[in-house]
């Protein structure tokens, strides 16, 4: 498929597809007028691409991580279970701050919503 087929497909801009190219993320072959052929499998590598990105994955630890995702691989090592051990421990602490985040924001909806409610208990009983 022609990159613009795998943009469509993933929802990756062309610019990103060809970043994750350069950055040997992602792999192509050429037509014989320049153009980039991508192999069915590719919309998978992209999605997945996508969501270490989300994640908060640099290239350079994804790099490190893909020997992983290509099994069986001789590129596995320890380093590349290190490293996703690390991004485990990353996003675990992100995940956690987030869920703090979240019930400090219902406590104060809670307060807000029984504060307005109040108000407009008060305002109908002062027009009765």
């Amino acid at each position: 498929m022609r990159i613009g087929e795998l943009s469509a497909r993933t929802g990756v801009s062309i610019r990103s597809l060809r970043y994750y190219e350069q950055r040997g993320l992602l792999t192509s072959t050429r037509t014989t007028g320049g153009q980039r052929l991508y192999l069915e499998d590719a919309v998978d590598r992209v999605r997945l691409l996508r969501r270490l990105f989300d994640g908060g994955l640099s290239s350079e630890t994804i790099t490190a991580l893909l020997p992983c995702a290509d099994t069986p691989s001789d590129d596995i090592t320890v380093q590349a279970l290190e490293v996703m051990r690390r991004e485990r421990e990353r996003i675990e602490a992100q995940i956690s701050a987030l869920l703090t985040t979240r019930d400090h924001l219902d406590a104060l909806m809670a307060g807000a919503a029984g504060h307005l409610a109040r108000q407009r208990d008060d305002a109908l009983a002062a027009t009765a």
